[in-house]
């Protein structure tokens, strides 16, 4: 086997039909499935049981977290590539073959994201790689945009971890995803520390899924999502950035979380936001920080400039996502 699907599941069991179906269709056929259940209560194991049998199954005996669930199916793992799936989705059938095919391409690929489609509005983008920007704001790249654009492969800052491949035995070097994270945001911080050690994360247009979104946490806004999302924001830029990068970066930073705040309070979560916030300024500590040898110190200059390339690229898209509205 040259491939390992990971499906990290909590409640999911509406979406498990349409999800396995569609990885039954697979024109590439060396890869297996593992399935990892964070403790749900919805009979989602006893579908795959009763239909999937020889799927590996993992039952956790508590929900812990998207970062724990996809950490644990990773290292029972033994496959050169790991796709990690959503259990909220429809692959097309070319998916694994297109993915398998861009990681084969440069061994200092550490991830290929997919070309992910709203489930409900075909027309439309939902994630063609994850970036993020100097003003802290982690992003989708085309949101919202025509399914007809997006259509070359490029390198992006981070793939989204809602369907992606990566190299497994990369995570021996750059790290895990962060399981203090719990969910959200994990998947920027483990392709930033990549970046730092010098992989690539790249975009794969040819690999395509149907997403629906918000499949765990039931809406875009939540309580539960908002405060996470703050918190790890925190943790994101005080692991990945050293103290002086940190100090160069302060005021964007504070203008991004500004920026943030007065969103959220305008959206009824003004306050969840901030005790997001503060709980990761409380507990930042406890953060494993990256650190890399002195001669690897230009990545940081790099990531830099990517944070800044990143941030022009978030106004553009937003600017013509609005216009076309």
């Amino acid at each position: 086997m040259k491939v390992t699907v990971i499906i990290p599941n909590y409640n999911g069991l509406k979406f498990m039909e349409v999800c396995m179906k569609a990885l039954e269709k697979q024109t590439y056929k060396d890869f297996e499935i593992i399935f990892v259940d964070n403790a749900s209560s919805d009979n989602s194991v006893e579908y795959m049981s009763e239909n999937y049998p020889e799927v590996k199954r993992i039952i956790m005996s508590e929900n812990t977290g998207f970062s724990s669930a996809v950490n644990v199916g990773i290292k029972a793992s033994n496959t050169p590539y790991v796709i990690l799936l959503n259990n909220d989705t429809e692959v097309d059938k070319n998916y694994i073959k297109a993915l398998v095919e861009a990681m084969d391409l440069d061994k200092r690929i550490f991830s290929a994201s997919s070309k992910m489609i709203q489930y409900h509005n075909r027309e439309l983008i939902d994630d063609a790689g994850d970036m993020y920007s100097i003003l802290g704001w982690a992003y989708q790249r085309g949101v919202g945009h025509s399914v007809n654009g997006y259509d070359k492969p490029c390198k992006v800052f981070s793939a989204c971890a809602g369907a992606a491949i990566y190299r497994r035995e990369l995570f021996e070097i750059v790290g895990y995803f962060d399981e203090m994270h719990f969910a959200y945001l994990e998947d920027i911080d483990v392709g930033y520390r990549a970046r730092l050690y010098g992989y690539l994360n790249v975009y794969e247009p040819k690999a395509i899924v149907y997403h629906v979104g918000s499949g765990t946490s039931g809406s875009k806004y939540n309580d539960f999502k908002v405060k996470l999302a703050a918190r790890n924001s925190i943790y994101l830029n005080y692991k990945n950035m050293p103290a002086l990068q940190l100090l160069f970066n302060s005021f964007p930073l504070a203008v991004g979380f500004l920026i943030k705040w007065n969103f959220f309070k305008k959206n009824g979560f003004g306050d969840t936001y901030i005790a997001g916030i503060k709980e990761g300024i409380a507990s930042r500590h406890k953060c494993k920080k990256v650190k890399l040898p002195i001669r690897q110190f230009k990545n940081y200059i790099i990531v830099e400039f990517e944070l800044i390339v990143g941030t022009f690229i978030y106004v553009k898209e937003f600017i013509i996502r609005k216009s076309t509205k």
